[in-house]
C-alpha cells in the first residue's frame, strides 16, 4: 500500500463509522500519522437511512465524504480499501490494496445483519444496513406498486402489497411509520387508479413488546400510534422461514408477501485474524475498560464490534451510535494522553437517553428523569438528528426536505433509479 513514510507512530483505524471517524478527527497528527481505512468513500449516517427508504430523503442528504471531513487534518491519510486479515504477530494488516503496518490499530469496523441461522431469510429477505440496501428498499416498494397496478389476480396483488417488517426496535418501528404514511398520504396522489387500501404492513417482533430498550409506557403510545397509521403490529413472534413469498412464524400466522425487511438482529463484524478467544456475545471482540482487546497491548475495538462488560451493562454496552460516538473521541483522547505520558480513566458511557419517531408529529423520547411523547418529542428528535449530522449542507439539505414535506405531505422524489435485483445475503 502506497502510504508516505513518517518517522511518527502511526495508528491504522479500520472503518470510518461513527467511531472510527472521531478518533481519525481527535487524535493529534502532530503526535501520530493517521491511516484510515474504509470499502467505501463515504461516512453514512445510519438512523436516517430508513428515510432513503421511505423515500423521505435523497442518498447524499445522509451520506458525507470522507476525503472532505479529513482535508484540514495533516499527517492523515485515507485510503478506500476492505481489510482481509489481521496479522497481530507482525502488527500488519492485509487489505484489497496491499499490506500496512501499524503502531496501534483500532478496529471500528461496525456491524452486520444477524439472521439467527435462518438461511432462507438471509437469502430471501431485505436489508437496511447499507445505502445500497436503502435504495433496494426504495426500488422494490415503489416496483412492487407498479406491478400491483397491472395485476389482476386478487392474491398476487395483495402479495405485492403486503410488507412484513422483522424486528421492533428503533429502526423497524421507524420504517413501519415512515411506510404507513408514505402509503396513506403520499402514494394516494401518485397512485389514483390503485386501491392502496388494499396494503398491508405488519410489524413482527420477538419480544413481548416493541421498542423493548425503553420503558412500557413508551412501548404502549408507539404501538398505538402504530396501530392508528394502520401498521398490524405482532408481539411475541419470530419469523423462522421465508421463500417463495411465504413467511411462517413460531405461531399460526402465515405472511404471504412479496417484501419482508429484516431489521431483527445485528452482529458484529470484524477482519479476520483476533483471537477467537476474544470474541464474546454478539460476535463482539472483548476489550477492557480502555477499548484495548483484552489480551493485546496496540489493538483496540470500537462501537457495534466492541464488547464492554460492566455492571450495569453485563450484557456489553449497547450498539448505537452515541456509544460508539463516545469511544471515538475518548480513544482519541486516551491516544493523546499516552504521547504526553499521561493516564487517562477508563471508558464510561454516558447514557443520554434514547428516542424513537413513529411518523408526523409522533416520536417517543426518554431522557433522565424525563418520558414524553407526541410533538414535542419529534421536534426533539429532529433537532438531535440534524446536529449529528455532518456538513452544514447534509443538515441543511435534510432540514429543507423535513420542511417541505411537513408543508405540502410530499415524500421525496420516489424515483426507481435502478429496479431492484435479488442479491444473496451471507449470514
Amino acid at each position: 500500500m502506497n502510504i508516505p513514510s513518517s518517522d511518527l507512530p502511526r495508528i491504522v483505524v479500520i472503518g470510518a463509522g461513527f467511531a472510527g471517524l472521531q478518533v481519525a478527527k481527535k487524535v493529534d497528527t502532530s503526535r501520530y500519522q493517521l491511516i484510515l481505512l474504509d470499502k467505501n468513500n463515504y461516512h453514512l449516517f445510519q438512523p436516517l437511512l430508513y428515510q432513503v427508504s421511505s423515500s423521505g430523503l435523497e442518498p447524499d442528504s445522509i451520506a458525507y465524504p470522507i476525503r472532505k471531513v479529513l482535508r484540514q487534518q495533516k499527517n492523515t491519510h485515507y485510503r478506500l480499501a476492505s481489510v482481509k486479515h489481521i496479522d497481530t504477530s507482525t502488527s500488519q494488516i492485509t487489505t484489497d490494496i496491499g499490506r500496512l503496518t501499524y503502531d496501534k490499530l483500532v478496529i471500528a469496523t461496525g456491524a452486520n445483519n444477524n439472521f439467527f441461522g435462518i438461511e432462507s431469510v438471509a437469502q430471501n429477505a431485505l436489508t437496511m444496513k447499507s445505502l445500497t440496501d436503502g435504495l433496494n428498499i426504495r426500488s422494490k416498494l415503489l416496483g412492487n406498486y407498479e406491478k400491483a397496478l397491472n395485476t389482476t389476480d386478487k392474491e398476487a396483488k395483495l402479495s405485492l402489497m403486503r410488507i412484513v417488517i422483522v424486528g421492533g426496535g428503533p429502526t423497524g418501528v421507524e420504517l413501519a411509520g415512515a411506510l404507513a404514511e408514505l402509503n396513506n398520504i403520499i402514494l394516494p396522489k401518485d397512485f389514483p387508479d390503485l386501491d392502496l387500501s388494499m396494503t398491508q404492513i405488519h410489524l413482527v417482533e420477538a419480544a413481548p413488546r416493541i421498542l423493548s430498550s425503553m420503558t412500557a409506557q413508551s412501548s404502549k403510545k408507539a404501538t398505538q400510534a402504530l396501530e392508528k397509521l394502520g401498521v398490524s403490529v405482532y408481539t411475541n413472534m419470530e419469523v423462522k422461514d421465508y421463500q417463495n413469498n411465504i413467511a411462517t412464524t413460531n405461531t399460526d400466522t402465515i405472511f404471504r408477501t412479496d417484501t419482508l425487511i429484516w431489521a431483527a438482529g445485528v452482529k458484529g463484524q470484524f477482519p479476520e485474524g483476533i483471537d477467537k478467544n476474544r470474541v464474546g456475545k454478539g460476535n463482539r471482540i472483548v476489550a477492557d475498560g480502555y477499548c484495548r482487546v483484552k489480551g493485546y497491548t496496540d489493538v483496540y475495538v470500537l462501537g457495534d464490534a466492541c464488547l464492554i462488560e460492566t455492571d450495569k451493562y453485563p450484557k456489553g454496552l449497547p450498539m448505537l451510535a452515541a456509544v460508539a460516538m463516545q469511544q471515538g473521541k475518548y480513544l482519541a483522547q486516551l491516544f493523546n494522553d499516552q504521547s504526553k505520558q499521561k493516564q487517562t480513566q477508563p471508558f464510561e458511557y454516558l447514557d443520554k437517553g434514547s428516542m424513537a419517531t413513529i411518523g408526523r408529529n409522533k416520536a417517543v423520547v426518554e431522557t433522565k428523569g424525563l418520558k414524553f411523547s407526541g410533538i414535542t418529542a419529534w421536534f426533539v428528535w429532529m433537532s438531535v438528528h440534524l446536529v449529528l449530522l455532518i456538513g452544514f449542507r447534509n443538515r441543511l439539505v435534510v432540514l429543507i426536505n423535513w420542511i417541505w414535506n411537513y408543508v405540502r405531505y410530499n415524500n421525496g422524489l420516489r424515483l426507481i433509479v435502478r429496479p431492484y435485483k435479488k442479491q444473496k445475503q451471507i449470514d
